[in-house]
C-alpha cells in the first residue's frame, strides 16, 4: 500500500514567486523590495483561505536566506540547503508558529527571547506567526515593542484571515499586504495545468464548476479537484462534478426559473421534486437560483448594465435569459431575490429543507404576481378619480332643484345690539375699539351718528363693510366733530358695575380702590 501520496493542495503549493498565482500586485512589490534592499521588518499578509499567504511567507524566507546569492535574491533557486529545509519546514532559523495552539503571553515570551540570538544558518531568522488573530491580549501587548524595533536579523511575517480582530497598535508596525482572491479564469488555467501534469483528463464544463466552487480559493479548488479525480478514477467530467458537488446543472436552474416566473405552481413543485429526487442538496440549489436571479438582474435590457460576457452561461442558455427577461420586469427579479436572500438562514435552520424550499417557491412566485410600487400608486390614483365621479354624479341625481336657503342676515337696532354683533362674529379688534372710543349718538335701521375720541378715519369704513355683509344692505355713517358726552359701550358696562352692591361693598373694603378694567 502506498501510504506516500500527497495531496494536490501540498504537491503544488507555490515555491516561488513564480508560481505563485493570481497575487500579481504582492509579487510585484516584495519583488522590488529585495531587489532594492528595501525589507521592512514586519509584514502583515490577509486574506480568505487558501490565496497564498503562509505559501508566500514561505517563498519570502526563500529568497531572505537563499544561499544562491551573497545577498536577498528575489529568484531563490530552490534547491540550496536553505531552499530545501525552508520547503521542508525544517529550517532551524525560519519558525513557523501556530497562533491558534500558542496564544498566551508565555508562549510569546519564549519567541521573543530566542529571537535576540543571531541566525544560525541564515541571513535572517524570520518567524512566521499564522491565524496571528487568535493570539491574547496580552500576547499581542507583548509583541509590541519588539515588532517595532526588533533586531536587524530578525523579520516578522503575520497571515490572518480575520485582520479586524488585530490590534491596529499591531498593524501600525507591519506593512499590510491584503491578499485577493484568485479569479475563476486563472484557476481554471491552474486546475487544467495540474491536471495535464497529473495526467487526468478534466473537461472545461467540470473545470468551470470546480473553479466556481473553490470561491476564489486555490486550496479549496485543488482539494475538490483531488476528491474528483478519486471520484471518477481519472476522468472527470461535467455530470460527475455536478453530482460530487450536489449541484444541479445550469440547464435544470433555467428550466426551474422560468417554471416559477410562468407562475405554474404544479410544474414548478414537480421540478423541485425531481431535482431533491435525484440528490441534489437544497441550500446549493438556492445558491444556484440566486446566481441566475444576478445575472438575470444584471442582462436585463432595462438596466443597460453593460457586457455580461463572464457571465457562467452558454450562448444558447444567454438567450433563454434574454427571453424570460424579455417578459418579467427589474422589480419582480428584485423581490425574487429579497425572498432568497431571506430563506438562507431559513434553510439553515430549517429542520426539514424540503418543505422550507417548497414554501420557498410557493412565495417565489405569489411575490412575482405582486403589482410594483408605481402600479400601485397609479391604480390608487384610478380608483379615487373613479370614486371622485361616482360621487358627484350622485350629489347630483339625489340633489333637488329646490332653490338654496337663503343666507341669515343680522338686525342691529341699539348699540349694544352691534357690540354683541361684533362680538358673536370674532370682529376682536372691530369690537374693542367701538367699545372703548366710540360715542354712539345715534342708531337707527341703517344709520348711525357717533363721535369718535381718537378719529381713526379708517374706521367708519370697515365698519360700514361688516354692516353691509352681515346685514345685506348699506348702512350710512357720519362722523361727528364733537362730543356728545355720551359714554361708550365700555363706560357703560364700568359704570353698571360699580352701581352693583356686591362690588360696592368689596371696594368699600380697601381704600382708594378702583375699577382697572372690565373683562
Amino acid at each position: 500500500m502506498d501510504t506516500n501520496y500527497t495531496v494536490l493542495a501540498r504537491k503544488y503549493r507555490s515555491q516561488d514567486f513564480k508560481s505563485l498565482i493570481g497575487q500579481d500586485v504582492l509579487v510585484k512589490t516584495l519583488t522590488t523590495a529585495i531587489e532594492t534592499s528595501r525589507i521592512a521588518h514586519a509584514y502583515i499578509f490577509t486574506g480568505i483561505r487558501g490565496t497564498g499567504k503562509t505559501s508566500t511567507a514561505r517563498i519570502f524566507a526563500k529568497a531572505l536566506n537563499c544561499l544562491s546569492s551573497d545577498r536577498a535574491t528575489a529568484t531563490p533557486c530552490g534547491t540550496c540547503e536553505n531552499c530545501r529545509a525552508i520547503a521542508a519546514g525544517q529550517h532551524i532559523d525560519v519558525m513557523e508558529i501556530d497562533a491558534a495552539s500558542h496564544t498566551g503571553v508565555d508562549n510569546m515570551r519564549d519567541i521573543l527571547d530566542a529571537a535576540q540570538y543571531r541566525p544560525t544558518n541564515g541571513r535572517y531568522k524570520v518567524y512566521i506567526i499564522d491565524e496571528v488573530h487568535m493570539l491574547s491580549t496580552s500576547a499581542f501587548n507583548a509583541l509590541l515593542k519588539t515588532l517595532e524595533e526588533p533586531p536587524a536579523h530578525v523579520i516578522f511575517i503575520l497571515a490572518t484571515t480575520e485582520i479586524r480582530k488585530v490590534p491596529v497598535t499591531i498593524l501600525s508596525r507591519c506593512q499590510r499586504f491584503d491578499l485577493a482572491r484568485v479569479s475563476i479564469e486563472t484557476l481554471k488555467k491552474h486546475f487544467a495545468w495540474v491536471a495535464e501534469q497529473e495526467n487526468i483528463e478534466l473537461t472545461d464544463g467540470a473545470n468551470d464548476l470546480l473553479a466556481r466552487a473553490a470561491d476564489g480559493s486555490v486550496r479549496d479548488g485543488l482539494s475538490l479537484l483531488d476528491q474528483a479525480i478519486a471520484q471518477t478514477g481519472g476522468h472527470v467530467d461535467e455530470a460527475a462534478t455536478l453530482d460530487m458537488l450536489k449541484r444541479a446543472d445550469r440547464v435544470v436552474v433555467i428550466e426551474l426559473m422560468k417554471a416559477i416566473l410562468s407562475g405554474d405552481v404544479s410544474a414548478a413543485l414537480d421540478k423541485v421534486d425531481s431535482i431533491y429526487n435525484n440528490g441534489a442538496d437544497l441550500s446549493m440549489l438556492l445558491t444556484d437560483m440566486m446566481e441566475w436571479t444576478h445575472w438575470a438582474t444584471r442582462m436585463h435590457p432595462a438596466l443597460h448594465a453593460g457586457n455580461a460576457s463572464s457571465a457562467p452561461y452558454t450562448v444558447d442558455q444567454r438567450e433563454q435569459i434574454a427571453n424570460i427577461n424579455s417578459r418579467i420586469s427589474v422589480n419582480t427579479l428584485s423581490r425574487i431575490w429579497q425572498v432568497m436572500v431571506a430563506a438562507v438562514p431559513e434553510m439553515q435552520a430549517a429542520g426539514n429543507q424540503k418543505q422550507c424550499f417548497d414554501m420557498l417557491i410557493i412565495r417565489c412566485m405569489h411575490i412575482a404576481d405582486m403589482p410594483s410600487i408605481p402600479e400601485l400608486l397609479k391604480q390608487q390614483e384610478s380608483e379615487n378619480r373613479a370614486r371622485s365621479v361616482k360621487s358627484i354624479l350622485a350629489d347630483r341625481m339625489s340633489s333637488s332643484p329646490a332653490e338654496e336657503p337663503a343666507v341669515k342676515t343680522l338686525s342691529i337696532t341699539n348699540a349694544a345690539e352691534l357690540g354683541s354683533a361684533l362680538q358673536a362674529t370674532k370682529e376682536i379688534l372691530l369690537y374693542s375699539y367701538f367699545s372703548s372710543n366710540i360715542e354712539v349718538a345715534e342708531l337707527t335701521e341703517s344709520t348711525i351718528k357717533y363721535f369718535d375720541r381718537k378719529g381713526d378715519g379708517d374706521f367708519a369704513h370697515k365698519l360700514s363693510a361688516w354692516l353691509q355683509e352681515k346685514t345685506g344692505k348699506a348702512w350710512t355713517l357720519t362722523r361727528l366733530t364733537e362730543t356728545t358726552n355720551a359714554q361708550t359701550m365700555s363706560e357703560q358696562k364700568q359704570q353698571e358695575l360699580e352701581a352693583d352692591p356686591l362690588v360696592a361693598s368689596a371696594m368699600s373694603l380697601f381704600e382708594d380702590a378702583e375699577i382697572v378694567g372690565v373683562k
